[in-house]
């Protein structure tokens, strides 16, 4: 057995994404020793998800951090529209939610992590190692895990180990927690193109029959995510860059000006879309939160926020027993039984959406003449469209920071 470290936080999480950045430093306020394990030597990801939901950004509102955040580099999208058979249309609002910040902020997700990351460092009890990778869990005499092995040799004890490090988590493998595939029935193209003069931010995305094409708006630029059915992909690239960009300039015109800036198929990475859960998230030692526990498809881009939410909870629940040395076990399960509604719900609708909307739309071959149903009824009557806004905005079973040690540190957070 590899050597044992002799410094033992309370809790290791692993993974620097939104759930284990956000669950380190809420716990890490509150007073309890928490490490944070990242595999990469920073958070600069194309495939990070930009949308910082208005859900999210009313907890930073909570922590007197929104302010700050916001002076970070971003745009705000307060209303979604799609362009359907050469029509703009709109289909959600999020002006008349009830939070701080009514809108969906498009931050680069690495910008919010760096973000999260300065305020953990204030923590005294905060650590983040960057360039860290976890290969599995070490376990004691009874069975029960009781910290990580590293890609270095070393075992990282712990009393607490929560697994945050995405859909392909080696942790949850390691931990042998007992996976359900919902199934996804397209994947992405991701790719980033200049701005378009004529194209403004709030068109968020184009659709015709066969093709969906989605615009993140990061200021001076759009992340752009061509929607294909799985498996596709290798014959979209067969068929050539040039029919490619065809394709693009027929969805959406205004790009001809920019389209040359695709030269190659290097700078197309695919994304391959998943949409599962853990029945079970935890064993003694050990809980899963986030995209570890359960992958949510690109549908509404809710992934950041529902992963921060699962983060609010677990903190919740747990940061008591943490601070007073009881054995967390006995809560794992809480945790997950206050996000299971909430995140399978969420599945459900993403799952509805897929088979209903995303998947005849890429099969079909006649022509759209007009917008759908739901979409002309929304156009017609503005106040319609707070509906999918509040899903989309503010979530299912929405949470909020509640644990006293986290909003009222009482001195436990003092700079290191």
């Amino acid at each position: 057995m590899a050597q044992a470290t002799n410094n033992c936080p309370d809790v290791t999480i692993v993974g620097g994404g939104p759930a284990g950045m956000m669950a380190g430093v809420l716990l890490a306020r509150a007073g309890v020793p928490v490490t944070v394990l990242e595999k990469h030597a920073d958070f600069l990801r194309d495939f990070r998800g930009d949308t910082v939901h208005p859900s999210t950004l009313q907890l930073f509102h909570q922590l007197g951090w929104l302010e700050e955040l916001l002076e970070l580099p971003h745009s705000q999208v307060d209303e979604i529209g799609l362009k359907i058979a050469g029509r703009d249309c709109k289909i959600a609002s999020f002006r008349k939610l009830p939070v701080a910040a009514p809108f969906i902020a498009m931050m680069p997700q690495w910008d919010l992590l760096d973000f999260l990351a300065r305020k953990g460092r204030e923590c005294a009890g905060f650590t983040l190692r960057m360039s860290t990778q976890a290969t599995g869990v070490d376990t004691d005499a009874q069975g029960r895990i009781a910290g990580v092995r590293l890609a270095s040799g070393e075992v990282l004890p712990s009393r607490l180990v929560i697994a945050a490090d995405g859909r392909r988590s080696v942790l949850r493998d390691a931990a042998e927690l007992p996976l359900e595939v919902l199934g996804a029935p397209m994947d992405v193209f991701w790719f980033r193109l200049s701005k378009p003069a004529a194209l403004g931010g709030e068109t968020f995305g184009t659709m015709q029959a066969g093709k969906f094409l989605i615009f993140i708006d990061r200021r001076d630029y759009f992340q752009c995510a061509y929607i294909l059915r799985k498996g596709d992909a290798a014959a979209v690239r067969e068929r050539g860059l040039d029919a490619f960009r065809e394709i693009l300039c027929g969805l959406a015109p205004e790009l001809r000006e920019v389209i040359h800036e695709l030269a190659d198929w290097d700078q197309v990475k695919l994304l391959d879309v998943a949409l599962d859960r853990l029945t079970c998230w935890h064993k003694p030692g050990l809980l899963a939160i986030g995209d570890a526990a359960h992958a949510m498809s690109p549908i509404g881009g809710v992934g950041i926020n529902v992963a921060v939410q699962d983060a609010v909870a677990a903190a919740n629940i747990l940061v008591d027993a943490l601070l007073a040395g009881a054995d967390p076990d006995p809560l794992l399960g809480k945790v997950q039984q206050s996000r299971w509604r909430a995140v399978t719900r969420m599945q459900a609708f993403q799952r509805f959406a897929q088979d209903r909307v995303v998947e005849p739309l890429l099969n079909r071959t006649e022509p759209i003449k007009k917008p759908f149903w739901p979409v002309r009824l929304a156009n017609r009557f503005p106040v319609l469209r707070r509906i999918p806004g509040r899903v989309i905005g503010l979530g299912l079973d929405r949470v909020e920071i509640e644990a006293e040690a986290i909003l009222h540190p009482r001195g436990r957070n003092n700079p290191a």
